[in-house]
């Protein structure tokens, strides 16, 4: 068989794969599947915006505090970014998909970007703190919705997710309380 005979079957096979489905197999049953995947990719629109949120107050810091703050965001960014990987490998091993592209993200998201051109940094922790106020409260209806079919996997995962997120308000809250008694 010649090389060029191999070409258009290895096409085909290429393609047959492409259009296979991609549902991993589950014992949550569908109508769990579709759910606690649509909450986990909710989850995830809002880890990426609040990733993305964070890093551009990262980037856009400044005054006295530069430094301190600066490094807190990035730290904080980095956090936010390591959840990014769990959630949509959650919603894939329970036999759902899981977001493809930014226009995807922008359209789950429920936090709000923050495009202005200048903001003061104590704004920026102000904001970033009830943002994740806000991502904890999303998580704990995510939370709510997967124990209710049982998926203890996607709880746990969530769990120590909201414990992060509170972290991450409690220190950004900390951060811009003024220095009265």
């Amino acid at each position: 068989m010649s090389k060029l005979a191999v070409k258009p079957q290895k096409e085909a096979e290429l393609k047959a794969r492409q259009a296979a489905p991609l549902r991993a197999p589950s014992a949550l049953g569908e109508e769990a599947v579709k759910n606690a995947s649509a909450a986990l990719n909710g989850v995830l629109a809002d880890v990426f915006a609040l990733y993305l949120k964070t890093k551009n107050f990262h980037w856009h810091m400044s005054g006295p505090h530069f430094r301190d703050y600066h490094l807190l965001l990035d730290e904080q960014a980095d956090q936010i970014l390591a959840a990014t990987d769990v959630l949509a490998e959650r919603s894939r091993k329970l036999g759902g998909l899981t977001l493809r592209s930014v226009g995807e993200i922008a359209r789950h998201q429920r936090l709000l970007d923050n495009d202005a051109e200048f903001v003061t940094p104590r704004d920026m922790l102000a904001e970033l703190a009830e943002d994740n106020r806000r991502l904890a409260g999303f998580m704990r209806g995510a939370h709510e919705l997967c124990a209710e079919y049982g998926d203890v996997a996607s709880t746990s995962v969530l769990e120590v997710f909201i414990d992060e997120a509170e972290r991450r308000a409690w220190f950004l809250f900390e951060t811009t309380r003024s220095n009265e008694a």
